[in-house]
């Protein structure tokens, strides 16, 4: 009797477990959906000042951060801290425009305030970002002990009082930069990628890709490359995009034959790349504007040539691999593209009308939203397309879920950042390495500033990493005499490199957790794979002229040179790192190769020429080798 009454207790406490994870659930989503009604009708409508607005943005978000973290804890308290956590940040929202009018002079209880909203941002990183957890950590330690470290890397010491003023109450620390991204382009694109993908536009891209490339000797790697790059640019996070198109592509090359590392790392470099690819950039690009003073289509038209050389680079790796392995890459039971575009086709036209709306000169927050409704809207232009009511809430709260896993490590940088503008560690650093590089050029700076860059980034969302890279190493390089467009380009790209960098390569873990690949060598394979896109950015830190617009009056004549022997330039850098053309090269054919590659990169008429001519005899050299090679063959069979 005693152990029915236990059982039947047992049910009912399930039962109750079930329902309230239920009621938790749809409470949950209610209010996600209500949260991105927010943020849309306030990037639309500044009812309140930015900083308020950041302010509130943050609350919200490490009210969902807590909601939604996986753990143990019971719901009903998970979700009173969860509420109470947004307390110190509706103070500060009431408080902030009376602290302003007061000149900035702080109570204590002000002071208390501000320890919390930190402590409470940390606690969730820890939670959400490990990695940005232990650098904010060591940034904070750094303002608190820097007094300790000598000069020119230590400071004079500041008091908690300043020290909490300036990252909390001031505009350069949480509620600066970070947060103001965070709160506008970083959500509004997500949520744009997140209807993209719910609306079949995903499904399209891959389908497309198959269409174009499905006979070509490494079809399946190159669909993925191009799925990959597409869906990259629009969502900003490369982990992201190797978690949904990765599903996808990683099987298919497999099943064609790639062993599993080299599968998993050639996805997690196209998703990468896709975070500095235009149109789009993965909204990276439209801080970089605000960061130059310039609008977002001389940054979107700079990126055209290294994102363009990056992915030719890439495709000719993987071609190369296909034939060196003789793989079977035939994808059978493909469409036409002209049937794939006549009964979707439609699909692509919020995209368009996204990029027209930034060509026109409005705001990318305009074209963000504009773009999500026309998603909905261009999705009834055929009845088998049409979003339904469940797929837009479940875009909705997909879209609101990533944009909590990208918008903590964003606000988490403005501690960074206002570490960095309180100690001058930037300026400091940067006297440290031309103090002790006046005798060497521009590329032994850039090597120093690229170890830093890649460092900064590990383990953190594209545009946080950029925005904590360029905080510390544009001005170094800058003051080097490096064009100032390039400086960005130059530590956007490295930021972004960091995801399949070793020891944090976030996006090649990622890739080898859904191939059932070794982690490391995945890493590895990702690196020399992506080893061009490692190289390309010396060179436009020497040749702007790489970058569209980076240097004004350029003839069309001139420009085409230097992007026609760049492109012949990388395409012998890959055949080097390859090592294989038609058959297996000699290790001094690779290096004289990769020899002239560099040299055709750099934009001078003289090394255009040298490289070319030494390449075009190499290739001829090579070819004939190669036919000796088979008529000894065929004598020795015959």
């Amino acid at each position: 009797m005693q152990e029915k009454n236990n059982t039947i207790e047992t049910k009912t406490y399930y039962s109750k477990q079930k329902k309230m994870q239920n009621n938790f659930s749809k409470a949950s989503n209610i209010s996600l959906i209500l949260w991105c009604g927010f943020q849309i009708i306030f990037n639309l409508i500044p009812i309140i000042d930015p900083i308020s607005f950041r302010a509130l943005h943050t609350a919200l978000l490490i009210m969902f951060a807590l909601i939604f973290i996986n753990n143990e804890s019971k719901l009903n308290y998970r979700f009173i801290f969860s509420s109470l956590s947004t307390v110190p940040f509706i103070y500060f929202i009431i408080k902030y425009p009376k602290i302003v009018l007061k000149g900035g002079v702080l109570s204590t209880f002000d002071i208390l305030i501000a320890s919390i909203c930190i402590l409470l941002l940390l606690l969730v990183a820890f939670w959400n970002n490990r990695n940005m957890f232990y650098i904010a950590l060591i940034f904070l330690l750094y303002i608190i002990f820097g007094k300790f470290i000598p000069m020119p890397l230590g400071h004079n010491g500041f008091s908690i009082y300043r020290i909490l003023k300036h990252l909390v109450w001031g505009s350069q620390g949480i509620f600066g930069i970070g947060a103001s991204v965070s709160s506008s382009y970083i959500f509004l694109f997500i949520l744009f990628g997140s209807f993209l993908k719910h609306s079949g536009f995903s499904d399209l891209i891959n389908d497309i890709s198959i269409s174009a490339f499905g006979n070509s000797p490494g079809a399946p790697a190159k669909v993925s490359i191009l799925a990959s790059a597409f869906m990259g640019m629009i969502n900003g996070s490369a982990v992201a995009n190797v978690s949904t198109t990765g599903t996808i592509t990683i099987p298919l090359m497999k099943k064609a034959g790639y062993d599993k590392e080299y599968a998993c790392a050639v996805e997690a470099v196209a998703s990468t790349g896709g975070q500095f690819c235009p149109p789009i950039m993965g909204a990276v690009g439209f801080i970089m504007a605000e960061f130059l003073g310039i609008s977002y289509l001389k940054v979107m038209l700079a990126a055209i040539i290294p994102a363009f050389l990056f992915y030719f680079s890439l495709m000719v790796a993987v071609h190369l691999e296909a034939q060196k392995k003789n793989l079977n890459n035939k994808i059978y039971n493909r469409q036409n593209i002209s049937s794939i575009l006549k009964d979707r086709g439609h699909l692509l036209l919020p995209v368009i009308i996204m990029i027209g709306i930034i060509i026109k000169g409005y705001s990318p927050i305009y074209a963000a939203i504009f773009g999500i409704i026309a998603t909905i809207l261009s999705s009834y232009l055929k009845k088998e397309t049409a979003m339904t009511k469940s797929t837009i809430i479940e875009a909705i709260i997909e879209g609101s879920k990533a944009a909590i896993k990208v918008g903590i490590p964003c606000i988490m940088i403005g501690i960074i950042i206002g570490v960095v503008s309180l100690s001058s560690l930037g300026l400091n650093f940067g006297n440290f390495i031309l103090n002790n590089a006046k005798n060497l050029n521009i590329f032994v700076v850039g090597f120093l500033v690229m170890i830093m860059s890649t460092i900064l980034g590990m383990g953190v969302p594209g545009v946080a990493a950029y925005v904590i890279v360029s905080a510390v190493a544009v001005p170094i390089l800058i003051r080097s005499g490096a064009n100032e467009l390039s400086v960005h380009m130059f530590c956007l790209i490295y930021a972004c490199l960091s995801n399949i960098t070793p020891p944090v390569a976030i996006s090649s873990y990622m890739a080898a957790g859904i191939g059932g690949a070794d982690e490391n060598l995945t890493s590895l394979k990702a690196v020399k794979l992506g080893l061009v896109g490692f190289i390309i950015p010396f060179f436009f830190l020497k040749t702007p002229q790489l970058l569209i617009g980076a240097v004004p009056n350029i003839s069309i004549l001139e420009s085409s040179r230097i992007i026609i022997m760049a492109i012949i330039g990388v395409y012998a850098l890959t055949i080097s790192i390859s090592g294989f053309l038609k058959t297996k090269l000699s290790y001094i054919i690779r290096i004289m190769l990769f020899l002239i590659g560099c040299l055709m990169i750099e934009s001078s008429v003289i090394t255009d020429i040298i490289g070319l001519i030494a390449f075009i005899l190499i290739f001829i050299y090579h070819i004939k080798l190669k036919n000796i090679s088979n008529e000894n063959q065929k004598v020795n069979y015959e």
